[in-house]
């Protein structure tokens, strides 16, 4: 039975590692210090664990004894997750006119705090009528003036910029999509749980 071939970006492990010597980190994180290969590979092999070439450019190279599998599978669902994260992450527009009233303003911005508090992008986008045009430091203005009154929630990714007929900004959120969704559960579960907690006590108070 052939021997699965570790992939080029793995780092080399036990009988894998062709040096004299490592310098020696043990399961827990202790520094053992600097070892010959020979002493390093027999503790790895007591500890039923795997000698892992962690910084094979250093001099000696550092070894570190742990369970490979494990490091591997966590690597590996911490790769998922970023991608994940950066997938889901989705570019919600929003558009103002020039001159806009308070209320149409305040609409727009619950919206858009709406869309960053669920870990998604926000693009702001003014749209310039006719000779609006020739004013682009009023867009400007109105732009900053709403990164401003979103700030808890999000954060300037690219600076006001004209588009065509438009001024753009996007907003990044400061929370992304994974921490949104935890964040969102733990508060339902709180509501429910004050809920179960309410409807308790009005029984109590029926009962007396």
């Amino acid at each position: 039975m052939r021997s699965e071939e570790p992939a080029i970006s793995d780092p080399r492990t036990n009988d894998r590692i062709r040096v004299p010597e490592v310098r020696l980190v043990g399961p827990s994180g202790e520094q053992v210090g600097v070892v010959p290969i020979e002493t390093a590979l027999r503790m790895a092999v007591d500890a039923d664990l795997d000698l892992v070439e962690v910084a094979p450019n250093s001099k000696p190279p550092v070894a570190k004894i742990m369970d490979f599998g494990k490091y591997k599978y966590e690597a590996a669902q911490k790769q998922k997750e970023a991608r994940r994260n950066q997938a889901n992450t989705v570019l919600k527009e929003v558009r103002f006119r020039l001159k806009i009233d308070t209320h149409d303003y305040e609409t727009k911005m619950k919206r858009a705090v709406g869309f960053l508090s669920q870990g998604d992008k926000v693009k702001a986008m003014i749209l310039f009528r006719g000779r609006e045009q020739s004013r682009p430091e009023m867009g400007v203005r109105l732009l900053q003036q709403f990164s401003e009154d979103i700030a808890e929630y999000g954060v300037v990714e690219s600076n006001p910029r004209i588009d065509g007929r438009n001024m753009v900004m996007v907003v990044a959120p400061l929370k992304n999509k994974s921490e949104a969704k935890a964040e969102l559960n733990a508060r339902r579960a709180e509501e429910k749980a004050t809920r179960r907690a309410d409807k308790t006590a009005g029984t109590d108070s029926d009962d007396e």
